[in-house]
Order: structure tokens, then sequence, then C-alpha cells
């Protein structure tokens, strides 16, 4: 068993399909097949059921994805000690973001670190909140940088700077002409929301809970899975939402969103990090251009 034959199972299951794993792995399907179907033969066991042109994890395939995952996570831990001792010439820094992180507030810190150290590889990978602390907890990013609480035993959480949130409204919606006193009745609107485990998601419920309303209580008319199909479909007239000001700023600048006078509460975003694994000098270093960053921002 080679870690290449391992990193091709992850791969194609991750994705459940040959093809695309190939492409993503740029080998051709052949080759990807032939990793699979010699693990399967070595072993004498069935990794994955064809059905068609799909193909789906058997219950052997489940169990063994996971120690595949674990293999390679140590196997990148090990490249990450050798690559230290390179003194920040050479090596990788596997980053993770919630939407609005990543989007609007991470991208300066990482054109920051890549100005001073060219010949580190930064890739960044994003998600939900709960995705983003599943993937530093699994080892497949180094940081985390998240927008909603995180309770993960193994990981240390710091806060890394606070976000200013705000209740928008398309331009003619009522809650635009209140007067200064007037607070908008939050369970009569449309509400155009983030999906649930997103740090977006969860300040509107501590909003919420200020009014003494819960989510089960507000018209819930949009489900969507990015901070844009949000703002788009606000600005649109299809309900209100919640949103960082960070991602609706050119928004509002354009007339095309209207911010309501209400105290939305300010969130924090935080830092992850497993408390246990090898902390490498590019992680180091990238922690330290972010604590640089926040204080001369201040």
């Amino acid at each position: 068993m080679t870690l290449e034959q391992l990193r091709i199972f992850v791969a194609v299951a991750e994705r459940e399909h040959v093809t695309n794993a190939a492409r993503d792995l740029n080998l051709t399907q052949s080759a990807t097949s032939a990793a699979v179907a010699a693990l399967e033969a070595r072993y004498a066991t069935k990794l994955f059921d064809r059905v068609g042109r799909r193909i789906a994890l058997t219950n052997a395939g489940r169990l063994f994805l996971a120690e595949a995952k674990a293999v390679l996570a140590r196997a990148t831990a090990a490249e990450l000690v050798l690559a230290d001792l390179a003194g920040l010439k050479v090596g990788s820094l596997g980053l993770a973001a919630s939407q609005t992180v990543g989007n609007y507030w991470l991208p300066p810190f990482i054109h920051a670190f890549r100005s001073q150290h060219a010949g580190i590889a930064v890739s960044l990978t994003m998600g939900n909140t709960e995705t983003v602390a599943a993937q530093v907890r699994e080892g497949e990013a180094n940081l985390g940088f998240v927008e909603g609480e995180v309770d993960e035993p193994t990981l240390s959480v710091s806060t890394v700077a606070e976000d200013e949130m705000v209740l928008l409204a398309p331009p003619d919606h009522p809650w635009g002409k209140l007067g200064k006193d007037a607070k908008p009745l939050l369970a009569t609107a449309s509400w155009i929301l983030r999906e649930s485990g997103s740090g977006t998601r969860s300040t509107l419920a501590a909003m919420l809970r200020q009014e003494g309303i819960s989510e089960t209580d507000i018209d819930i008319g949009l489900v969507l899975p990015a901070n844009e199909a949000v703002r788009t479909a606000v600005a649109a007239g299809a309900g209100v939402t919640v949103m960082s000001r960070l991602v609706a700023a050119n928004a509002l600048a354009a007339g095309n969103l209207i911010a309501v006078d209400y105290p939305v509460p300010r969130r924090k975003f935080f830092m992850l990090r497993h408390k246990e694994r090898y902390a490498t000098a590019a992680e180091t270093e990238f922690m330290r251009v972010i604590g640089q960053g926040n204080r001369t921002n201040n």
C-alpha cells in the first residue's frame, strides 16, 4: 500500500466519481481506476459498489476512508516538519475559512504572508463554521478562520477580529421609512438566510433571542448557501437578512440595499488550530502576520 494509492482512494471516495477525481488529481482515468483496483485486489476487499456510472463506498470502504485520511494527515505533518528545516524557504500552509472571513477579511493577510515568503504554497478552502472546524480537527487544514462559535475540545480557539453586522432590506422596504425611535417588527418580515451551521445564521439567532423570538417564529423565505446569493436575493426584494457590513458594503454604497437602524450584535472572527498537532514555522509566521496586521489596523 502506497501513499499515492491512499491519496487516489480518498479523492475518489470524497467525489464518488472516478473521472472527477482523476481530473482533480491530474491523472488519467485508467491510472485512477487501477490504483483503486490494486487496493481491492491486494486485500480482497471491495471498497466501492458500482451501479451504472455511479460509485458508492461499501461499509468496508467507509471504515477504510477514515484510516486513509488519518494516514495522509500524518504524512503531511511529517513533510511539514522537514519543510521547517528549510527556514520558510519552501513548504505549504493549508487554511480553511468560512465564507465571510475567507472572501473579505483573510485575503490581505494571505497576500502579506506570500509577499514575504514566496516559497510557501498557501491553499484556502471554504465552508461553513462546522466544516472548517472539522477540517482543522482532522488535519486537513493547519489553521481555520470562522465567524461562528466553536466548542471543540481538540481545538484552540482565539479571537482575531470583530465584525460589524447589519440588518439589511431592499431600498423600497417599509423598514427604511421607520422613525428614529421605531423598531422593526422582526417576526413580520420574510427572511433570506444562510444555511444552519453558518456563523451568519448564528448571529441572527442571537439577535432574535434578544427579542424573545425563535427561528421557528419567523417566515424563512429562502435558505441560500452563499453570502452573495443572499445579498442578491435581498436586493431583488425577496426579503430581509442580517449580514456582515464587509459583505454588504458595495451594495450599500450603490443604493441596492439599505441598512436598517437596529442594534445587531457584533460578532468575532476566531482562529482555530489543533492543540496537539505540530505547529509549523509557516503556521507560526502566518499567525504573526495576522497579529501584526491587527495591531496596524487598530
